[in-house]
């Protein structure tokens, strides 16, 4: 029946709820973004940063340090890859819990949709991070916590649809497929 397909009627006498993921959204003012060319992955010096540096730059992002390099600053002299351009405003959306495939599929195609218009982005970025103490990481291999249970892949697309796929593995993990 409908009632035992669902997954709380095997828990009936338990405190289990489902979660929702929790979606927030930001918008970064005047920010220092790398200049990237998609058919330059290790980036040119005066034209394009790389791959690495782009990696490196949006993980300062994702976790808010600040980029400006000040001499006062305590917790960061990180500032951004050059070439660098400022743009006015990046919005940034954040999805926080357990996100099945089939969603991250349906979320890229609705970010390459982005382009469809004329845009002044020239490019975009979608990060998915598996959980630190997963109990599988890629494939069916088990999940090597060690000290930072890295999992997570980023795709880039740029405006022509040509994308870059980078992924991080912790020491203990094998490498994606």
């Amino acid at each position: 029946g409908a009632e035992g397909s669902t997954l709380m009627s095997y828990f009936p006498k338990t405190q289990i709820r489902s979660l929702k993921p929790k979606i927030t959204f930001s918008t970064l003012r005047d920010l220092q973004c790398p200049v990237l060319q998609s058919n330059e992955l290790q980036g040119k010096p005066e034209e394009s940063c790389s791959t690495e540096e782009l990696f490196e730059w949006l993980g300062a992002v994702l976790n808010q340090v600040s980029l400006d390099n000040k001499s006062c600053s305590f917790l960061s002299t990180y500032c951004c890859p050059q070439p660098s351009t400022t743009v006015e405003q990046a919005f940034l959306c954040t999805i926080t819990g357990f996100i099945i495939p089939e969603m991250i599929i349906v979320l890229l195609e609705k970010l390459c949709c982005y382009f469809d218009e004329p845009k002044l982005a020239h490019w975009l970025t979608l990060t998915v991070h598996g959980f630190a103490d997963s109990p599988v990481s890629w494939r069916q291999s088990e999940h090597g916590f060690h000290k930072g249970g890295e999992n997570l892949y980023n795709f880039v697309v740029f405006r022509n649809l040509d994308y870059w796929l980078q992924m991080a593995v912790g020491t203990n993990d094998d490498c994606p497929p």
